[in-house]
């Protein structure tokens, strides 16, 4: 009888703050796993190699596509593809709306799954509240997206992007994410961990207060995104159609 074959999870964009914390939640399956992550820089931070042996890393350029196919010989085609990576400081986004659309649209990732020829692999990318105009309060997902700053619009036409060409994909629309620091500490700020910092050293500081936000406890959507590919993984369709909706909905909502 023919072994089973192996389930394989991509996270591209591993090396960045939701990844690290949905890799370190998939490490303990990798003894029926083969779990990867692609990383930008030119090698993959130590400390989270070191914290997680089992799990595989591969430089890949999502702009120009390049580092795909080396996956593709090495890895083979994944069963789940995570999509965190994204320039996703507002300010770093207008200052270079090229870069910005290069990265968050995800044409080159689309286009090597698709280069697969089948429809085995699940995409599942992360998108922002910021797709919104901002002008009331609990969007539904069937809303109208109207972002007001080029983040948003990026993510905007990402998911217009990724409803065209895939058949299998979930789109998450999160607010601020926030949480523990990573076993690699990240560059970008993070929220509670910024506010600690000035607050502790008495600096004075201004904050929004006209602004009403939903942030996200970053294990909670740990927990969407593995309940998503669980269920992918397992074969459960009808589950997973209706799964789709109540999770999206959800992380826009509460």
């Amino acid at each position: 009888m023919a072994e089973e074959e192996r389930k394989r999870v991509l996270v591209v964009g591993g090396s960045g703050y939701l990844g690290q914390h949905l890799l370190a939640a998939l490490a303990p399956a990798t003894d029926r796993l083969d779990v990867a992550f692609t990383h930008r820089s030119q090698a993959p931070p130590q400390p989270l190699l070191d914290a997680l042996p089992s799990v595989r890393a591969f430089r890949a350029d999502l702009r120009s596509g390049d580092g795909l196919e080396a996956i593709s010989a090495s890895f083979g085609q994944p069963h789940v593809v995570v999509n965190c990576a994204a320039i996703s400081v507002p300010r770093a986004c207008e200052m270079d709306p090229p870069a910005t659309m290069a990265t968050n649209v995800p044409s080159s990732l689309v286009n090597w799954l698709l280069s697969f020829g089948n429809d085995e692999s699940l995409l599942i990318h992360l998108s922002t509240d910021q797709v919104y105009e901002g002008v009331k309060s609990f969007y539904k997902e069937e809303d109208e997206t109207l972002p007001v700053n080029m983040y948003g619009k990026s993510k905007v036409a990402a998911e217009k992007f990724i409803i065209e060409k895939c058949s299998n994909y979930a789109i998450l629309r999160s607010s601020i994410i926030y949480g523990p620091q990573t076993v690699s500490p990240v560059a970008k700020s993070l929220p509670i961990q910024w506010m600690d910092s000035v607050l502790s050293q008495g600096q004075q500081v201004e904050f929004f207060n006209d602004e009403f936000r939903c942030p996200v406890y970053v294990k909670d959507m740990v927990d969407v995104i593995l309940s998503l590919a669980k269920t992918w993984l397992s074969g459960t369709s009808s589950t997973w159609l209706s799964l789709v909706v109540s999770l999206c909905n959800i992380l826009v909502n509460n």
